[in-house]
């Protein structure tokens, strides 16, 4: 697999840094039963899956860009998550030692449009200091917006409460560095592993539209779920704006 990672840096007084990540890839059929069942290649948009996450993660970029920090924030878009999180465990691969130590948090934007609620999840390993400046913050931000979001509620034993799980954000958990996940989904249902995303409906019929041609696209979400990108996007936005500032200290 070749992939490429586009990295802009917003450089901060402190060599400490905030990584702020989403994939760019859509997914791609493994198999003939794949592109049969409408999943993955060329004319799959994703827009859930994640031109959305890739969106917000540009404007995000585009509003910090000439406010001082104090750390420095990363943006990162990487590829190859659809195939099993190959972009980001390439950067990892990359990262010094003391990069990796001087990265305070990775925050992982994906799927954001077609979940039912704003789910903000900390890593396995996230300590519970960092836990509460990030994930319980975000969660009071949108609070205090009026903007429906929550946390894992841990009704999987498998998927502890408060964490999230399954995406590039998991790279870097398991090597030690706390990560926020944001994503919209639905954690009550289904395996109650945030897979299902949505109740199942004639435009749903999953409860989800990962990978499906028919389903992630603008013209299907607008019509099953109308202003619903725009008014998710914009949500994200006012919570992750200052969260953001707050987190890399701008001045």
């Amino acid at each position: 697999v070749t992939g490429s990672t586009v990295i802009a840096a917003h450089e901060g007084k402190a060599p400490q840094q905030i990584i702020i990540m989403a994939h760019l890839d859509t997914y791609a059929p493994l198999s003939d039963a794949d592109a049969d069942a409408n999943l993955g290649g060329l004319t799959l948009q994703g827009m859930d899956d994640n031109a959305a996450g890739l969106g917000v993660m540009l404007e995000l970029a585009e509003r910090l860009k000439n406010t001082p920090t104090e750390y420095g924030i990363r943006f990162v878009a990487t590829s190859g998550e659809e195939e099993g999180k190959l972009g980001a465990e390439n950067l990892l691969k990359r990262m010094s030692d003391t990069e990796k130590k001087n990265t305070l948090l990775v925050i992982n934007l994906d799927n954001l449009i077609v979940g039912d609620k704003l789910y903000f999840n900390s890593g396995v390993k996230t300590p519970e200091a960092v836990r509460k400046l990030t994930r319980d913050r975000a969660l009071a931000i949108a609070r205090s917006h009026g903007i429906a979001a929550t946390t894992n509620p841990g009704l999987n034993k498998n998927y502890p409460k408060g964490t999230g799980c399954c995406n590039d954000a998991e790279v870097f958990d398991k090597a030690g560095i706390a990560v926020l996940s944001v994503e919209a989904t639905n954690w009550n249902l289904g395996n109650k592993d945030g897979y299902q995303q949505r109740a199942k409906t004639a435009a749903f019929p999953a409860g989800n539209s990962w990978h499906d041609v028919r389903l992630d696209n603008q013209q299907h979400i607008d019509k099953a779920l109308p202003g619903r990108i725009e008014r998710r996007c914009r949500d994200v936005m006012r919570i992750m704006l200052p969260l953001v500032k707050e987190l890399a200290k701008a001045s």
